[in-house]
């Protein structure tokens, strides 16, 4: 008979071990239920401290620390003594139970399959074999031949390769047998029993878990403040304490800019209602204008200070987290991250910029066999896959020096073209004798990327050909195949010195003519479904091929608050500010954005969490498939409306009270905000029922099917909290389920796209898909570590950055005329208000655009009628207008203090602010609208690239021709000669009228100012400005100059006699 410390534990999968004296280690002594010390200490601290098979209560045996709620019966146990069976029948019973959760029925008419795949092969979930040449898998390229998983790299002087990804050839909905595709032992038992008997450990739904979070609602907190609050008999283990805290802004810095925004409040409010009631009789239009555009400032004002009220720094633990779940000796406990990388044009995209971002993943400071790159090819581009290729080599050679010598960055080509001192804190001699030859290495690497991007340059007619004679499938980007390439992986490829790499795996989804693909949602969404049936880590990081990591441990800090017991679970993504390389020092177009990222994102922490940014961001994918997270427990004390504003519980009316003991009701909503299935349901569904009811299973599994697509595999990966494959999964069956969810027809019919993944609807993809998340009561975590975790490059030369704010503001009008917009969308969700208010100035803000060009174009008109928008104004009126300037320059400056955003950085925004909202916002709202009323489609992008043969920063200096140039360039030239004018007129007239032209001088020269980085722009290197933008500006501002002259000109008008009364000889 085998010892119950032979047994493996039934919870982690790992064996239960002995005592300190030899014996078996037994947790439960009524069952003898197979648990191991780690998991019965977790459960004993984290969960409902009770046997998962008998639910008795764990007693505290001899070496495990106290938790709260021990009764001193249960502290005298000797843990040496307890041996008992056990129980065969319960664990057959349990095994049933998850036989009959994986052996899928469904009712979709699916038929059997030539090749049906067999599940019950014992084949490591790690590894997944290298796809032969050809169009069918071939299942010879086993884990008995790993070291045939390399690719070898193609002779630099041919750009072809032998092809090596199974290709889906048919577009039709694979049909699928359950019985024959899983077995009669199901999908991977050790998994599914994994994921039914973590829902039997779960704690009792009408009962308030016994952890700190517990504590910290008590006392009225944010849950992720329970992080700071902790039991003091729990802190006797540094691998117990927290992952990470809150740091507050220091009250003497964050008390004086909260009171001077109440200032600020209340002094325009006096402003405005002053502006309303003193109306200019001689210059009516002009005073409306100018105090509609006033009342519309001020509400944007609002929308945009308010949710900076409570700013945050946080701080993380990497030590703790190592303590915790790397034990020397054992295997990693670190959870798995999938990377996804996405890349479209490789000819505007440089494959080289993209091999440095992949280089960076493989050799991030994380397990191998956690970490997996996933490059979607969106352009299905040969270019592409033959320079992945070329990168997996490499990566042989470049990990393991990473790794040996520590370096930072990680990324080759921002590494060597550092400027310091590279021998500092090297201390190995072999250092520089390795550091030359890895140069040399990756300048020859360089070439042969190089190589293959000129012979790219030109197609060759018959398209291009593989080394085996066949067409490549992707010589059609709008109709090929979707298409998959295991580069490297475990057991694979390994590096040079022997080590194993981690994943590298090139996607292609299919496309065909008459489909609908979404652009990068579209194609970040089949990388969730590729990453899930493959590897399935239960976190994601999606990053910009031009991002590439910064700060090996990045993945680290991201664990810190998705692992922490108390603050994981409620966390749907941690983002990460964007920090760039080769801006300018003068960051002539706040190109770096640092006052959103060190100001705004940070306040919204401490709300609900920043908004997704695009890139830079670690999900947790179990928010990406639609789900809630757990209901926060109770506080005692009533919430207020602070509380539902700033990250306090939104306040329940006594109905939804009564449902308190039936979460399975109160997760269900009428809004759309609130997904169709909710984790705790399907749990209780297997906790109760038992699945004695086959049709009442059937009807779920067919359901999940309906929201998640026509993949069984698929469907049973989004049930695994903890991610993971089966091991007892066919790698080769995987594959071909990999290639079946990238089929352009996939998504028909299922709530892809509405309710899960990246949502579509807009360009900006990034902060509909964080909308939704926030609102269904998820938050989400700013990490900002010392060390930047990603950096990337942004477009320096004005024309490309305008095209970009376009874009961004484009996808703001698009949710603003959508049915997400936040103005309306999620009001039964659990959306804070502050973070509603974010929201909407986010969606909002390109509308700005329409008062900011009057309000610009005002000084001007001005100037050249004698005319002003303020009346004559008393001592009493001069006071409240100082006041406001006042509170506006007390707010930046107080703002830049706690923010350590320096003036330079501030003034530049302000500046980009007026130049990119007269300009990019003014036409995305009317392209928006376009695009919605009229369903015209216009595109103002402008995508070629600098090279930097004239030296650093050439790009700075180009000049693209585009539209969005006219509107800016005529606002300075329209107010230069106002002021010319306003100057003449005030010469010719006396003293007496120099006084009314300071005020609007100053005006002018306001706007002036703000575009000075604009005609900077225009003027370029040589100070030369192509001819088409000097004709229509001069043009235009001539128009407008001319026909306010021959209204109201600025000399004196000379009436004659009235010979009315004088007669003809007056």
């Amino acid at each position: 008979m085998k010892k119950v410390g032979g047994q493996v534990c039934q919870i982690c999968g790992d064996i239960v071990g002995t005592t300190s004296k030899g014996e078996p280690f037994v947790a439960c002594d009524v069952c003898a239920f197979p648990v191991c010390r780690p998991c019965y200490e977790y459960e004993r601290k984290d969960g409902n401290q009770s046997c998962p098979q008998c639910k008795t209560r764990y007693k505290r045996l001899k070496g495990s620390p106290a938790t709260a709620g021990d009764r001193e019966e249960d502290t005298d146990v000797d843990e040496e003594t307890t041996t008992f069976p056990f129980s065969s029948q319960t664990q057959n019973e349990k095994q049933k139970t998850a036989e009959l959760m994986l052996n899928w029925q469904m009712a979709y008419g699916r038929g059997d399959e030539t090749n049906a795949p067999n599940y019950d092969k014992e084949v490591s979930h790690n590894h997944i074999p290298l796809l032969t040449s050809g169009h069918e898998v071939s299942g010879e390229l086993s884990a008995a031949s790993p070291q045939r998983l390399s690719v070898s790299s193609p002779p630099p002087e041919r750009l072809t390769h032998s092809y090596a990804g199974y290709v889906n050839q048919s577009p039709n909905i694979r049909v699928v047998d359950p019985v024959r595709e899983f077995g009669s032992t199901g999908l991977g038992n050790l998994a599914w029993k994994e994921r039914v008997d973590g829902w039997k450990m779960k704690q009792d739904k009408n009962s308030v878990p016994m952890t700190t979070s517990r504590a910290a609602s008590e006392r009225g907190q944010d849950i992720d403040a329970s992080t700071d609050i902790v039991d003091d008999s729990l802190l006797n283990d540094e691998a117990r304490q927290p992952l990470s805290r809150k740091v507050s802004i220091p009250s003497s810095r964050i008390n004086p800019y909260r009171m001077v925004i109440v200032l600020r409040l209340v002094i325009l409010c006096i402003f405005l209602h002053y502006r309303i009631t003193n109306p200019v009789t001689n210059a009516y239009p002009l005073w409306l204008l100018s105090v509609i555009c006033e009342i519309w400032f001020a509400v944007s004002w609002i929308l945009d200070q308010f949710p900076k009220w409570l700013p945050i720094n946080r701080e993380t633990y990497l030590d703790r987290l190592s303590l915790r779940y790397e034990r020397e000796g054992e295997p990693s406990q670190l959870a798995a991250v999938d990377i996804f990388v996405s890349t479209v044009d490789p000819l505007k995209e440089p494959p080289l910029v993209t091999a440095n971002t992949v280089l960076s993943i493989l050799a991030v400071d994380y397990p191998v066999d956690k970490v997996s790159c996933y490059v979607s090819d969106d352009g299905a581009a040969m270019l592409s896959f033959e320079s992945l290729s070329e990168t997996s080599e490499f990566a042989k050679k470049w990990v393991p020096f990473c790794k040996k010598y520590q370096i930072e960055p990680r990324a080759p080509e921002w590494y060597f073209s550092q400027k310091i001192d590279y021998l500092k804190d090297k201390i190995q001699p072999t250092f520089v004798k390795d550091r030359r030859a890895m140069k040399r290495e990756y300048e020859e690497f360089k070439i042969r990327v190089n190589g293959l991007v000129a012979k790219a340059q030109k197609v060759p007619d018959e398209g291009w050909i593989m080394q085996d004679g066949t067409p490549w499938p992707g010589n059609n980007t709008r109709d090929h195949p979707g298409m998959i390439q295991v580069f490297l992986g475990q057991n694979g490829g390994l590096d040079s010195e022997g080590n194993e790499l981690p994943r590298l795996v090139y996607v292609s989804r299919e496309k065909r003519p008459g489909f609908q693909h979404h652009k990068k949602a579209g194609a970040m969404n089949s990388l969730v479904r590729v990453s899930a049936v493959l590897t399935n880590g239960p976190f994601l990081l999606n990053l910009d091929c031009d991002h590439y990591i910064n700060n090996s441990k990045a993945l680290r800090e991201a664990m810190c608050f998705m692992m922490d017991p108390n603050l994981g679970k409620y966390v749907c993504y941690v983002q990460f500010p964007q920090r760039f390389d080769g801006i300018d020092r003068n960051d002539r177009y706040a190109n770096r954005n640092t006052v959103f990222f060190d100001i705004n994102l940070r306040g919204l922490d401490g709300i609900q969490g920043p908004v997704y940014v695009g890139t830079g961001c670690v999900f947790n994918r179990t928010a990406l498939y639609g789900y809630e997270p757990p209901i926060k427990p109770k506080k005692k004390r009533e919430d207020g409306f602070f509380s539902s504003c700033f990250g306090g519980s939104r306040k329940k009316s006594s109905k939804s009270s009564k449902k308190g003991s039936d979460k399975k009701k109160s997760s269900k909503h009428v809004d759309p905000t609130v997904p169709v299935f909710n984790l705790e349901d399907i749990e209780e569904g297997v906790e109760g029922a038992g699945f004695d009811d086959e049709k009442s299973l059937l009807m779920s599994q067919m359901s999940l099917e309906k929201r998640f697509g026509q993949s069984a595999v698929f469907v049973a990966s989004t049930l695994m909290e903890n991610g993971g494959v089966p091991q007892s999964a066919a790698p080769e069956t995987l594959l071909k389920e990999a290639i079946h969810v990238i089929s352009c027809g996939y998504e028909d019919k299922t709530d892809w796209g509405n309710e899960i993944g990246w949502i579509y609807g807009s360009v900006t993809e990034d902060i509909l898909t964080g909308f939704k998340m926030h609102a269904r009561g998820w938050r989400s975590i700013y990490c900002m570590p010392p060390r930047p975790a990603f950096k990337g490059s942004a477009p320096i030369n004005l024309s490309d950055r305008l095209n970009q704010v376009l874009r961004w503001a484009l996808g703001s009008v698009e949710i603003l005329f959508s049915r997400h917009c936040p103005i309306w969308y999620g009001y039964s969700g659990r959306l804070k208000w502050l973070e509603r208010f974010a929201y909407i100035n986010t969606t909002i803000y390109p509308i700005t655009s329409i008062p900011l060009l009057i309000y610009c174009t005002l000084p001007a008109v001005c100037l050249l009628t004698g005319k002003f928008i303020i009346p004559q104004i008393s001592n009493l009126a001069s006071l409240w207008f100082i006041s406001l300037f006042l509170s506006i320059f007390a707010t930046g400056i107080l703002e830049m203090r706690w923010s350590g955003v320096g003036i330079d950085e501030w003034w530049r925004n302000e500046q980009f602010w007026v130049i990119g909202g007269v300009s990019a916002h003014l036409f995305a709202v009317f392209q928006g609208l376009l695009k919605v009323l009229a369903g015209i489609d216009t595109n103002f992008t402008v995508t070629s690239k600098a090279s930097d043969e004239d030296g650093d920063f050439a790009e700075l200096y180009m000049f693209k021709w585009t539209t969005l140039l006219i509107p800016p360039t005529t606002l300075l030239i329209v107010n230069l000669v106002g002021v010319v004018a306003g100057i003449s007129y005030a010469i010719n007239s006396g003293y007496q009228s120099w006084g009314p032209l300071f005020g609007k001088l100053f005006f002018a020269f306001w706007v002036i100012v703000h575009l000075y980085p604009f005609l900077k722009g225009l003027m370029g290197k040589q100070n030369r400005t192509p001819t088409i933008v000097v004709v229509w500006s001069i043009l235009l501002a001539s128009i407008f100059s001319l026909l306010w002259v021959r209204i109201d000109p600025f000399t004196t008008k000379v009436t004659g006699p009235d010979v009315k009364f004088c007669g003809i000889n007056c």
